[in-house]
This record gives structure tokens, sequence and C-alpha cells, in this order.
């Protein structure tokens, strides 16, 4: 009879900062804690930090610890989700890099999708492996050095990536697959493999998502526009006008 708890025993690092596409983390990580396993959502700050729905604020999920907390040998395996916003701010983490790189010189499986390959990208852990990634960052990850392919799911080595929420149905049984192992298999052997070509328009679904943005409200303008003026005084280095 199969085990209906594969991960018993397992502790997995979501690694997530504000603006993390929602559903790429709380499935996932749901999916993960119902076979058995520990998920640690590990961060910039502590609180709760804000989803979103594409575009659209979502909810907000709490952190368990911060990256300077939290010790990669104390984890089985890393997941990182996507978003525009939450990698883009994780990349820039010094101490972020240096938390995904941990997972990958020790080979434990990682799982990404989406634009979570950029903090991969920018940890420099790229170069010779093969990925999917949502199709807008093919090219950053292209130049760091990797093979992309337009698919639901790619498996290499110690390293799961899907498109983007479009494949979760493919995505959640590849992650349960690839977290259950104890030891990364190793990469296929592809040579001469080539990337797949960009895209020739943006995904339909997104762009039309994109047209029911809600118009600015005139307190959330003032409110930005104050918050804005109060981070500038209190980084004098960083001001838009001097």
């Amino acid at each position: 009879m199969p085990n209906k708890r594969p991960l018993t025993g397992r502790r997995i690092a979501a690694l997530a900062a504000d603006g993390f596409e929602k559903v790429e983390l709380t499935v996932p990580m749901r999916t993960l804690q119902l076979a058995g396993a520990k998920v640690d959502v590990i961060s910039l700050r502590h609180g709760r930090i804000r989803g979103v729905n594409l575009h659209m604020p979502a909810t907000r999920i709490g952190v368990d610890k911060t990256i300077s907390e939290a010790d990669p040998a104390d984890y089985d395996g890393l997941l990182l989700p996507g978003g525009f916003i939450n990698p883009d701010l994780l990349r820039q983490s010094a101490e972020a890099r240096q938390f995904v790189s941990a997972f990958a010189s020790s080979d434990k499986p990682i799982a990404t999708l989406c634009h979570g390959p950029w903090v991969l990208a920018s940890a420099g852990l790229l170069d010779g492996r093969t990925l999917t990634s949502w199709p807008g960052i093919r090219d950053d990850l292209v130049n760091s050095g990797a093979t992309w392919l337009d698919r639901d799911v790619v498996k290499d080595g110690n390293l799961v990536t899907s498109r983007g929420p479009q494949d979760m149905t493919s995505f959640i049984p590849a992650i349960l697959d690839h977290f259950s192992n104890t030891a990364a298999e190793a990469p296929p052997a592809a040579p001469g493999q080539m990337s797949d070509p960009q895209l020739d328009a943006p995904i339909g679904w997104a762009v039309a998502a994109l047209r029911w943005s809600p118009k600015p409200s005139l307190p959330g303008v003032l409110v930005g526009l104050i918050v804005g003026a109060l981070l500038s005084a209190k980084s004098p280095s960083r001001r838009l006008f001097s």
C-alpha cells in the first residue's frame, strides 16, 4: 500500500519575501504539509509577508524565521515560489543568495517556478543547468548559462522547475516525488541541447488579467507619496533629488 505521507520527517524551507505569488507558495506548502513535511517560511524580515495574485494584493502569510536565523543544514529541501516582486527582492540579498547556494552545494532538492529561478541565476547556480520558468525571464536564464525549455515541468538533477501557476497540476506531483527522494538524481545527458525559442507574444491570460487593474485612489496615492518621502528622508544618500 503506497505511503500517503511520504514526506514524514522531512523539513522543507520555503524562501519567500513580500510580493510572492500566493498560489505558488500556499498550494505547494499545504501539499507538502499534507504529505507529512514540516515547512518553514523563511524571509528577509519577521512578521507577515504580503502575497499577490498576479498584480493584485492578496493575503499575508506568517514568517517562521529570517534568513539569518535559518540554517540550511536543518532542511532537506528548498521551495522557491515566484511572483514579480518576491524573487527580485530575494536576488538582491546576499544572505538569500548564500542560503540557496548552500542547498545547491549539498545537492539537496530545490523546487521553483515562475520568476523564482531569478534567485538561482543571481546566486550563480544555473551555468550548465536545464530548466523552465515564466517565459518573460527566459533570456535572463539563458544568459546565465542555462538551457531553457518551454515545458510544464523540467527536472535536472536536484532541480525541478515549472513555468508558473498554469502548471500547478503538474508541479505538485513533481515536487512530491522530488522531495521524497533522499538522494538527488544525476542531471540527464543532453549533449548539444538548445534552448527553446522566445515566445512571439506575452501569455494571453496574464495580459487579460492586467486589464482589470483597479484605478488608483486618491488616499492610496497620498499614502504612497508620504511613505516615499519618509523613506527618502531616512536615507539621504538615496534621495531622488539633491
